[in-house]
């Protein structure tokens, strides 16, 4: 059963019980209010700075993506460099170009 499946079915027991249908979104609110607070707290984002702290965050985690498609295609490029320059002395080799540079 999912968490979706079971509040509704506690908001209709709560609802069969007695207990009117606005009472209960109002606590089930409140309650998500308070766990949500509760949750920030223990991750340290309750204080006033919280909201630049993950911009700040969000800042870093961008830049870091960033760098990080860079340096793949830094790598991918001077890889595809590589083989073509392999390819040239391959080809050199094969016509016999090496032998005609030597000398």
């Amino acid at each position: 059963m999912t968490e979706a499946a079971l509040l509704a079915q506690l908001v209709a027991q709560g609802e069969g019980r007695g207990a009117d249908l606005i009472t209960l979104r109002a606590m089930i609110e409140e309650a998500s209010d308070l766990g949500a607070a509760r949750a920030l707290h223990r991750l340290g984002l309750s204080d006033d700075h919280a909201a630049r702290d993950m911009n700040e965050l969000r800042e870093l985690l961008r830049a870091w993506r960033d760098a990080k498609a860079s340096a793949r295609h830094a790598v991918i490029g001077w890889l595809v460099r590589m083989m073509l320059a392999l390819m040239v002395l391959a080809l050199a080799w094969r016509l016999g170009l090496s032998d005609r540079l030597a000398a």
